[in-house]
């Protein structure tokens, strides 16, 4: 898998973006290894402020259990990179949140950080949205820190896409 350019991210958060104004949603987003960096491609968006509405930067466990309310249980059960951690990301998202989809991340970016059972490149990702079952999953990247964050974005807002196509 190459690495997403900035014109192929810009490309997905358009077409994100105009899957959420037809269907009149709005956005939040939960990130952790990404840093903001979803948030920061859906808003390069102009009008972007017309189905995008927050995101959370959770980078610590403390940061994840006090802004979006995952269960330290989770976290010292799972981990911050994990799939029951990312779906508790994105619930909590929507529940502190005006919006009615929400994407989160957390991984293992590098270059270090990794351990046999999540080596680096490792990102666990969720889509929630209101009075739907959350969904996740658990990707592997490779290549630096800027590559695996490139495509874990383009993972999420891939995704996001899924999601809200899933519900058509």
């Amino acid at each position: 898998m190459s690495v997403p350019d900035d014109t192929t991210l810009a490309g997905l958060a358009r077409q994100t973006g105009a899957l959420l104004k037809k269907r009149g949603v709005m956005l939040t987003t939960a990130e952790s290894c990404t840093g903001g960096y979803a948030a920061q491609i859906m808003t390069s968006i102009p009008g972007s402020s017309e189905w995008f509405e927050r995101g959370f930067v959770t980078y610590t466990n403390l940061a994840k259990h006090e802004m979006l309310g995952v269960p330290a249980a989770t976290l010292e059960a799972h981990g911050a990179v994990s799939e029951p951690t990312v779906r508790a990301m994105a619930e909590g998202a929507l529940t502190r949140s005006h919006a009615q989809v929400s994407l989160a991340v957390s991984g293992v970016a590098g270059p270090s950080g990794g351990t046999p059972g999540k080596p680096v490149g490792t990102v666990c990702l969720a889509w929630a949205g209101k009075g739907r079952e959350t969904q996740s999953r658990t990707g592997h990247f490779t290549g630096d820190r800027d590559a695996v964050r490139r495509a874990a974005v383009q993972s999420a807002l891939q995704g996001m896409l899924d999601f809200l196509a899933s519900d058509e």
